[in-house]
């Protein structure tokens, strides 16, 4: 697989993450900031080759969808600051390469997964969430044991001010996207992502 000589810089309250080789299809999705509401479709496991996903400072609904776990190349995920409900799923704790995790302050409930890289996830990942319980939290669970309620996830596939999923499934579908900067990534005085210095070359043939 080829390899182009660009760099990324992501900078998130302070931590630096470099990427000095970036692999061609490369995708970077920065939707944070931007008011939209509604609940995040389980339709979101077609956004093969995602490795960046930031829906931070929103006013989303509903549940986590478990199908985030499909995103085999998911290294970063930022669902902080909505308005998320439920339970965190388990399945996320399946993904091998996911290095920062954040969803504080939303209302979320239940345990913490545990294993593989939520094991290295401190409690700045799960601020201002009272309903959470396990580690790294000192709030114990008292049955964890015990299965967490199954609810139904989401099939609609738009979010608040006509957003459509849809059309970004299909740019990346269709590999058009290296990377997706909307709302106030660039903002200094926010805690959204900062992308700089991203390839903009696009693949243009897989091998």
């Amino acid at each position: 697989m080829a390899i182009y000589d660009y760099s990324m810089t992501i900078i998130n309250k302070g931590t630096n993450l470099v990427y000095p080789k970036i692999f061609p299809d490369f995708i970077a999705m920065d939707l944070s900031s931007n008011n939209f509401s509604g609940e995040i479709p389980s339709s979101v496991r077609f956004l093969q080759g995602l490795h960046l996903f930031n829906l931070s400072h929103n006013v989303l609904t509903g549940h986590i969808p478990r199908t985030l776990s499909n995103i085999t190349q998911l290294e970063v995920l930022d669902l902080s600051y909505n308005n998320l409900s439920g339970t965190i799923p388990q399945q996320l704790s399946d993904t091998d390469f996911l290095a920062f995790f954040n969803v504080s302050y939303n209302q979320l409930s239940g345990s913490i997964p545990q294993g593989k890289q939520f094991d290295t996830f401190d409690n700045t990942s799960y601020l201002g969430n009272f309903g959470l319980c396990g580690r790294p939290l000192s709030k114990r669970c008292q049955s964890p044991g015990k299965e967490e309620p199954q609810f139904v996830e989401p099939t609609d596939n738009s979010l608040g001010f006509d957003f459509d999923w849809r059309i970004i499934l299909m740019g990346v579908a269709s590999g058009l996207f290296v990377g997706i900067i909307l709302g106030q990534g660039v903002s200094i005085g926010h805690d959204n992502w900062i992308l700089t210095k991203i390839g903009r070359r696009y693949w243009k043939g897989r091998r």
